[in-house]
């Protein structure tokens, strides 16, 4: 018995050997029996799908699958929601604006469908990304790894990004619109129609100077601005004055009809600590449970006034700075969204679980209780010297999941938005984006493998410098997004083992013009503590004259968020 037992089940396990190596391939030695499949009425981004699909088999594998309209008689791979896909599954066509991606396989197919808008060419990313293994970190940097073959993997993979709208604040990631669509970013500040589905812009900011300007209106009218001292100033509107909501709802609709391919339009405090003092906003200060009371009792009334003329917008408003503590007796309305910053965070601890975050998270919980639609500004450099190590790689995930189990329609990652460069740019804009479509990934395994991909032969020595940075937070680490080269979390023994890890890796990059730039980005992470530590003793150890060669080897790197590069070189010693 044990053995008819057995060979019953060798004969089981030889039967799905065969099977398994029965399944057709997608492609092989530079042949493919496969087309691609788009209808002809399709979205522009789901014909763009279908053609990045097209060129990067073509890249990978080396066989240009044809891209057809009609009904293919063979197998095929079906790009968008068509009529192949209903026949297949049967489901209810996506939502346009629907991100979930579909990769199935069913009958030797391979159905890749989402929303029509960016659902879609999602989902053909998502594919080339899984199962070929590509990369895209930077604008300029494609992974493409070459292949013989792709076998047509048997899979119902279904998955939904973490957070609707995703926003990294990086130059070189929310000026690249490719990048942006294949790293399933899809906001920024402006509005773009393009191949990829297009981006959804977040209009304004600190917008109040914007509604009544204090140039044009203080001299005639100073009853429309902030009283201090008993004394009006131009620093921030007078919100209870009733012209001043007027005039706000006359220019917004002016501003909501003129740019109507925003999400959502910004109606918030300048950015100063200048709120009213008057006896007016006091009394809804106190009726409504402080600064934040009165700006939602006014927002609301703009929300009310647009409701009708555009009802799937948003007016959203700032919990930033003085009016960052959640309001008492009262609610944003379902048509206001709320951007509640996080600029007073130690951002080297998790947000939800230290204590150094707690008033935040407070905050945080109170506003996720009353704001139906919550967006929040997250800040992921250091402010004040973008080149120097700022190692919160271990906090981005845990952070992205909190915001999200609070409800967030959508994150912001405020990074170095002027120009390229500074540490770790490139690796932490792409992490990021990752993270924001799903936090569940491995934070260490993203870094590990971008540094593997990105530095070459200098990857072990980027590794080990990358773990002695994080080695700098302890428990009672406290790192704000803006402190200088003084902090304590800098120790002479930290910079003496980064400068001896990264020399070691000089060699290795040589001959290799991009891989040594790259490679010297890291390294000037370092010279730049050693120049504003010690600037003296570096004038004649050589690292001044390593330092500006790099700077002046990456035109337009920005060294800190307040001073032009020129204006910070000519102020040092």
């Amino acid at each position: 018995m044990k053995t008819l037992k057995l060979l019953i089940a060798t004969m089981l396990a030889l039967a799905a050997t065969v099977a398994a190596s029965a399944s057709p391939a997608i492609f092989k030695n530079g042949k493919s029996r496969y087309v691609i499949a788009v209808a002809a009425e399709a979205s522009v981004s789901e014909l763009t799908a279908a053609k990045e699909l097209q060129h990067y088999i073509e890249e990978a594998g080396g066989v240009t699958l044809p891209i057809v309209n009609t009904c293919p008689s063979g197998h095929y791979i079906s790009v968008g929601y068509n009529n192949l896909a209903q026949a297949a599954f049967g489901d209810p066509a996506p939502e346009a604006d629907d991100e979930t991606v579909f990769c199935r396989t069913k009958d030797g197919n391979l159905y890749l469908y989402g929303g029509s808008v960016r659902g879609t060419i999602y989902a053909v990313y998502t594919f080339l990304e899984r199962h070929l293994g590509i990369r895209w970190y930077t604008p300029k940097f494609t992974k493409v790894p070459a292949t013989e073959r792709l076998d047509l993997p048997e899979e119902d993979f279904i998955q939904s990004p973490a957070v609707r709208f995703r926003f990294v604040q990086y130059h070189n990631a929310m000026r690249d619109e490719a990048w942006m669509a294949h790293n399933k970013n899809n906001t920024t500040q402006e509005t773009a129609r393009n191949p990829y589905g297009g981006i959804s812009g977040y209009w304004g900011i600190h917008t109040s100077d914007y509604f009544i300007n204090a140039g044009e209106y203080f001299n005639t009218h100073p009853e429309y601005f902030c009283m201090r001292d008993g004394k009006r100033t131009p620093g921030q509107l007078c919100l209870s004055n009733p012209e001043v909501l007027r005039i706000c709802i006359e220019k917004m609709k002016k501003v909501m009809a003129g740019n109507p391919d925003y999400w959502v339009y910004d109606m918030s405090q300048n950015d100063n600590p200048f709120f009213c003092e008057c006896p007016e906003c006091h009394a809804l200060e106190e009726r409504y449970g402080g600064h934040s009371g009165i700006f939602v009792w006014f927002v609301n009334q703009v929300a009310d006034a647009v409701r009708d003329q555009f009802p799937d917008k948003y007016i959203g408003t700032f919990a930033y700075w003085y009016t960052r503590q959640a309001p008492k007796h009262i609610v944003p309305r379902d048509n206001v969204l709320i951007r509640l910053c996080n600029i007073e965070c130690d951002f080297s601890h998790p947000i939800a679980t230290h204590e150094s975050n707690r008033s935040f998270m407070n905050d945080l919980e109170e506003w996720s209780r009353i704001a139906k639609n919550l967006y929040i500004w997250d800040y992921v450099v250091n402010f004040h010297q973008y080149l120097a190590p700022f190692p919160n790689f271990g906090v981005l995930a845990d952070n992205i999941k909190t915001f999200r189990d609070h409800n967030a329609l959508g994150i912001q990652e405020e990074a170095q938005y002027q120009t390229d460069g500074g540490e770790f740019a490139e690796m932490k804009s792409w992490v990021l984006a990752r993270l924001l479509w799903d936090p569940h990934q491995d934070t260490d395994a993203l870094v590990r493998e971008f540094i593997s991909d990105f530095y070459g032969a200098a990857a072990p020595q980027v590794q080990e410098y990358f773990e002695l940075c994080r080695s700098l937070v302890k428990d009672d680490t406290f790192m704000p997004c803006g402190f200088n080269a003084q902090h304590p979390i800098y120790t002479d023994d930290f910079i003496d083992k980064a400068w001896t890890i990264l020399e070691k890796g000089k060699p290795l990059v040589e001959g290799d013009r991009e891989l040594a730039r790259r490679y010297d980005r890291v390294r000037l992470q370092i010279l730049y503590l050693k120049e504003m530590r010690n600037p003296e003793e570096s004038k004649t150890n050589g690292v001044k004259d390593e330092f500006l060669r790099i700077i002046a080897d990456n035109p337009g790197i920005r060294i800190n968020e307040g001073q032009a590069t020129e204006d910070f070189l000519k102020r040092l010693p």
